[in-house]
């Protein structure tokens, strides 16, 4: 198949290119690199499968044409991590609801299937751990811009299934919970290779908030593999999946494992949220999600565990 990856540039885009170059298939990349970088995607460029353009997905004449040629689509360009949602509320904004709303009306004049990539952070502060695909969302006061990331991401599941209701475009919506890997940077925030960088370097690694909230943690292979297997199954569209790791750890407890995996002296250090980010900054006690849905229909369960998952952040760090 041909498949269109918005946001290729980025993490895991990078990461599903190559493994649907792999399996055989045509890539068209599109990222205007706020986020993402060339650098991932540089490995491929000389591959006979493998396209990239440079552009934003507001371009929607672009947009129509790599839609109209594509099999699938998927959706992966937004705005990302907790700093960059702290600093510019209106661009995540904007970013992400109307990102996905031009993809979704390019995709439904010709029933392209659209993949959705949203978020754990749509459970927002519920307490009703693990999170399952059908819980209620418990979102904090508009006043809040933590927020705006999972309000916005919130509404492109409603828009994408509208779009399956009312006009009978296939979609599915993969909620992701902290994916992590080689390529990854702290840049925005992501804690893992925060943590692994600063032990690397002899500096203290930063704990936000007294350390105590807890994260599970998935290896972008298992992510892609998963992604990879819904792409083929029927029964998915129109459906919501949580796609994660139930390995639960504190943001402390993390720390001490980058420590010792990378043999670092570092101390740990706590910084209030308000120094972190601003005042009033509201985080998520737990953040585990429930597996059952996704492991009956294809069989999903993570391979990788935290402490591998980490070693090979290290080596990507390191270079090996």
């Amino acid at each position: 198949m041909r498949i269109l990856i918005t946001g290729g540039a980025g993490f895991i885009g990078s990461h599903l290119s190559e493994a649907l170059l792999a399996g055989g298939h045509e890539v068209l990349v599109l990222d205007d690199l706020s986020t993402g970088s060339i650098d991932n995607i540089a490995h491929l460029k000389g591959h006979a499968r493998f396209h990239y353009t440079i552009d934003s997905v507001f371009n929607e004449p672009l947009v129509a044409e790599l839609v109209d040629r594509a099999s699938v689509v998927f959706h992966l360009a937004a705005a990302v991590g907790v700093k960059l949602i702290v600093q510019k509320p209106v661009y995540t904004i904007d970013t992400n609801v109307r990102g996905t709303e031009v993809i979704l009306r390019h995709a439904a004049k010709k029933k392209k299937l659209v993949f959705i990539a949203s978020t754990s952070e749509v459970y927002g502060k519920s307490t009703d751990v693990p999170f399952r695909e059908t819980a209620d969302l418990v979102l904090g006061a508009t006043t809040r811009h933590r927020w705006a990331y999972a309000c916005s991401k919130a509404l492109d599941e409603f828009l994408a299934l509208a779009h399956w209701k009312e006009r009978q475009l296939p979609v599915i919506i993969v909620r992701f919970f902290n994916t992590v890997g080689p390529r990854q940077t702290g840049q925005y925030g992501m804690v893992v290779p925060t943590f692994v960088r600063q032990a690397m370097a002899g500096e203290p690694l930063t704990v936000f908030g007294d350390g105590t909230q807890s994260r599970s943690f998935t290896f972008v292979g298992d992510v892609v593999g998963a992604l990879l297997r819904l792409m083929v199954e029927p029964r998915a569209i129109g459906e919501v999946f949580n796609i994660g790791n139930v390995e639960e750890v504190t943001i402390r407890q993390l720390a001490e494992r980058v420590k010792a995996i990378t043999g670092s002296a570092s101390p740990i250090v706590t910084i209030p949220y308000e120094e972190a980010y601003e005042a009033g900054f509201e985080d998520m006690p737990r953040r585990v999600p429930d597996l059952a849905k996704i492991n009956a229909l294809i069989g999903y369960e993570p391979a990788v565990g935290l402490d591998e998952i980490i070693r090979r952040v290290v080596d990507s760090q390191r270079g090996v």
